[in-house]
């Protein structure tokens, strides 16, 4: 267990404690992106040697002699073979994260999702026709092509790639992670949405 002395130390020091908003990225034994898991699992992780802790987090979890600061980033001891999809689910979450939390045809805050295509007029269900819509303009929208209304898109939507949509699911993204998930600018713009 000398991988874990970082982790681990003496009662006495005073440090945030871990609450629920504690979470850390796991890497596979490889360095890729695997998820977000709580900060509770990451120090779990650690402690029964399956992972180890690449980057410390500043949180911490006690006993009633122990202090183990929580891991930001853990990479697992063992590779995981992990089936991953080759395209990402479209999921509300997944959209809005993707275009930003914004609408794509006026920039306001998005509540809801639209089809460029209207359904109703055989528009399909995939990544390149559904975006994300403010109320009013999805209200006003309707079952219109946008031609027909005079608009246009902001952005195009496409369907998302790389290693931040598999953390997608994590409610925010800590400035350690970016070294693992590559292209930082692109991450903040992705991950650090509200949903």
């Amino acid at each position: 267990m000398a991988h874990i002395g970082a982790v681990v130390q003496d009662a006495g020091r005073e440090d945030a404690v871990a609450g629920p908003d504690a979470q850390a990225l796991v890497l596979n034994a490889s360095y890729e992106p695997l998820c977000v898991v709580s900060g509770r699992r990451a120090v779990v992780l650690v402690l029964t040697d399956k992972a180890i802790a690449v980057a410390l987090g500043d949180h911490v979890l006690h006993s009633a002699r122990v202090f183990v600061t929580v891991p930001a980033v853990v990479r697992l001891v063992r590779f995981v073979r992990v089936p991953f999809r080759a395209t990402v689910p479209l999921t509300r979450k997944a959209v809005f994260a993707r275009d930003g939390g914004r609408c794509v045809y006026c920039d306001a805050p998005a509540t809801s999702l639209d089809h460029v295509i209207p359904k109703s007029r055989g528009g399909p269900h995939t990544w390149d026709n559904v975006v994300s819509a403010c109320g009013r303009c999805n209200h006003e929208k309707a079952d219109r092509h946008i031609a027909e209304l005079g608009w246009r898109l902001r952005r195009a939507p496409s369907v998302p790639s790389g290693a931040a949509w598999r953390v997608v699911g994590g409610k925010r993204v800590d400035p350690r992670w970016h070294p693992f998930l590559g292209e930082p600018e692109q991450q903040d713009e992705l991950l650090d949405t509200p949903a």
